[in-house]
């Protein structure tokens, strides 16, 4: 438990009295994040060493309105951050338990926390403090003494972007619910978007991907198929196989899920895949006839990894394959051109299946990273449960 002295500096607003709690709902409920949304005035963490600082910031914010949250110490902020959802993050520079520039790092680098933006204060100007200050995830960088207006004005507007941020954040966990729910209607689908979002990531980290890459890969598991909503269920649902008129409703998922997803900017990375995951190698695949190296390489290992899924899980007209037989199925799919062949190499090296002359030799050529072994035992755990 933190101690109480955070607790008892919270300030009270313009009307006297405490503003009620954040709420206290997780802030990751989907895998795009969740945001709630509140009426609560936004919550400012203040960490100063220096009393004479906090008074500084309490008056220069008094006529604001807004929540604030005072430590003196790091490991008690971290603490508030654990437990409070909390707005903008005012700092000093020089801290004596942790420097101002790692805290701005690790904040950067845990996923509640990441988009929170910071505003260091500091006595020490120079612009190589400040570049080193943006560097390490500051979003912004004052040098005292302070103009009250301008500190008042930069905090606004870093708070508005905040909001706007978080607006992101509420659209797309929307629709990774909306996704979720899809997988749901069908319980012979049901755990297939994780499945397929561990599955993909895994292929990626082991070709080397940057994480932007990954997450996308990710996000893509989730949403690849969010078009169907669109689908009508006679078709969605359809005993027996489907006629070539209601092929063609069917192939058009893709092309509403990219519709579905544009105008979110944060998931412009997942859209090549939503669109051309059912692409093929050859070029017989949909919407584009993409072939080959033209097919987005994220697609690529998306389709592969979903193809592995499916075939391994029930559906009402079969049972589940094994891991070998399944990788057997993507071998003649890949001789006959539907799947790239390097991929599906790959994914045989995932699961450890002996591996042929011809293979390595595909494999030989792939940028596999260091990493790639305990990725890949990682993943066989999950998918082993």
């Amino acid at each position: 438990m933190r101690s109480d002295l955070a607790t008892n500096r919270i300030l009270e607003s313009r009307d006297g009295r405490l503003p009620p709690p954040p709420p206290s709902q997780p802030w990751e409920i989907y895998p795009g994040g969740a945001v709630e949304e509140t009426d609560r005035p936004a919550t400012i963490l203040v960490l100063e060493r220096k009393e004479i600082n906090h008074h500084l910031v309490r008056a220069t914010l008094r006529s604001e309105g807004y929540r604030i949250l005072e430590t003196t110490r790091a490991a008690e902020a971290f603490e508030l951050l654990d437990e409070e959802q909390v707005d903008l993050i005012i700092l000093e520079l020089m801290l004596p338990e942790v420097g101002g520039l790692d805290f701005c790092r690790q904040i950067k680098s845990r996923r509640k926390t990441h988009l929170v933006p910071i505003l260091i204060l500091t006595s020490v100007g120079g612009a190589e403090n400040e570049i080193a200050g943006m560097a390490s995830g500051a979003d912004e960088f004052l040098v005292t003494p302070l103009n009250p207006a301008i500190v008042r004005a930069r905090i606004r507007s870093m708070l508005r972007h905040k909001a706007a941020v978080d607006s992101l954040e509420e659209a797309e966990s929307i629709l990774f619910a909306l996704a979720q729910a899809i997988e749901q209607r069908d319980k012979c689908t049901s755990g297939h978007c994780e499945r397929l979002a561990v599955t993909s990531m895994t292929l990626g980290s082991a070709l080397g991907l940057p994480r932007s890459q990954l997450l996308a890969l990710h996000r893509g598991g989730f949403l690849h198929d969010i078009g169907k909503v669109a689908i009508p269920d006679s078709i969605l649902f359809k005993n027996g196989s489907l006629s070539e008129e209601e092929w063609e409703v069917m192939r058009t998922h893709t092309l509403r899920g990219v519709e579905i997803c544009r105008p979110i900017r944060t998931l412009s990375a997942v859209l090549p895949i939503i669109r051309s995951h059912h692409e093929r190698w050859d070029g017989t695949g949909y919407p584009d006839g993409l072939r080959g190296e033209a097919i987005p390489l994220l697609a690529r290992i998306l389709q592969v990894a979903d193809v592995f899924d499916a075939l391994t899980s029930v559906r009402p007209y079969k049972s589940a394959f094994s891991f070998t037989e399944a990788l057997n199925v993507l071998d003649a799919e890949a001789r006959r051109g539907w799947r790239e062949p390097r991929l599906v190499a790959l994914l045989h090296k995932l699961f450890e299946a002996p591996l042929d002359d011809s293979t390595r030799q595909l494999l030989a050529g792939w940028p596999l990273t260091d990493k790639m072994p305990q990725s890949l035992e990682n993943l066989r755990r999950a998918l082993l449960k």
